[in-house]
């Protein structure tokens, strides 16, 4: 096994990394939805935004595997902060560097890897964006502009408040959020020739709650709303708060009727809700679902238009 080397400025990089003050903190939603995306796009078990310490490689957000760290001298993702682009191995058996590596001949049993260097604004290689699989395989170069895509967004969320792209009242994406995230799902689901559905809700009389019993308990609604939505759906779909009361959910690879299913499913968590809970107010909703068919050529803007338009439709 060969251990990763130390980069030349290897200092003032660590220094860096311990500026921003994230390492051993809280998993944070607006790293995990990457690693979550990460694995669905790819097929993969496991996805990772690792940070790579002066003895260690630690996980802020690792989908697929229960693990917080892992010494640096095992890690692919020291080797792959050594340089700028993209270190992918099809297959670690055949590779001297990794093949008698504990990670690959344990119980993980990794056989491919494929890391993507975080770069921070000053130039430094903090970590990676890197997906995992327990058997060897290639990405085409398609797959490969994915990968740096989503590396990219983990880069401005390493550099970015979290206001950037997290909704700070309900800690589900914003808007600018959605717009990042959504577009490499749904060409996901489009390349891969899977349906997608877009689901758009906004709440019923919310303005009346604000009127009527202030905007602390409007904001509780906002909250309670947004934990039944998150409950309901998959941890796989994109789950935003785009305006004041609007959301929207995209459900890769669901068709229309899989999508009114989610829908039935997520009413029946509110209505119970309404019924249990001693909250001043009940949650209701108006929603509109779009859907695009395998091998359609319909956008996100497009589908996005057609299930607000149909929400509408259903509020009036």
């Amino acid at each position: 096994m060969q251990g990763p080397k130390k980069p030349n400025n290897e200092a003032q990089r660590v220094e860096t990394l311990k500026r921003l003050n994230i390492l051993d903190t809280k998993p944070e939603e607006r790293f995990d939805r990457l690693t979550r995306l990460a694995r669905r796009c790819f097929d993969v078990p496991v996805a990772v935004v690792s940070l790579i310490d002066s003895d260690r490689q630690w996980f802020k957000s690792c989908d697929g595997i229960d693990v917080k760290e892992t010494s640096r001298e095992v890690s692919f993702c020291g080797h792959a902060i050594l340089g700028n682009k993209p270190l992918i191995v099809p297959n670690t058996l055949k590779d001297q560097r990794f093949c008698d590596n504990p990670l690959v001949t344990g119980e993980l049993g990794v056989q491919f890897y494929a890391g993507v260097p975080l770069i921070y604004q000053n130039g430094y290689q903090l970590g990676t964006l890197c997906i995992l699989d327990t058997k060897p395989r290639q990405l085409n170069q398609e797959q490969i502009i994915d990968l740096i895509d989503l590396a990219k967004i983990a880069e401005n969320e390493l550099s970015a408040s979290l206001t950037a792209t997290t909704d700070t009242l309900t800690h589900i994406s914003n808007r600018r959020g959605f717009d990042l995230l959504a577009p490499k799902a749904m060409e996901h689901c489009l390349v891969g020739r899977l349906a997608v559905s877009l689901a758009f809700f906004d709440l019923d009389h919310f303005k009346q709650v604000n009127d009527t019993l202030g905007h602390a308990v409007g904001d509780q609604a906002l909250i309670d709303f947004t934990q039944l939505l998150t409950s309901s759906f998959r941890d796989s779909d994109v789950i935003a708060r785009i305006g004041g009361d609007e959301f929207v959910v995209l459900m890769s690879g669901a068709s229309e009727k899989v999508a009114n299913v989610a829908i039935r499913r997520f009413n029946e968590a509110i209505d119970a809700f309404n019924q249990n809970q001693e909250a001043p107010y009940k949650l209701e909703f108006s929603v509109g679902v779009a859907s695009a068919k395998e091998k359609s050529d319909m956008n996100l803007e497009v589908l996005l238009k057609m299930a607000d338009q149909r929400m509408f439709k259903s509020k009036h």
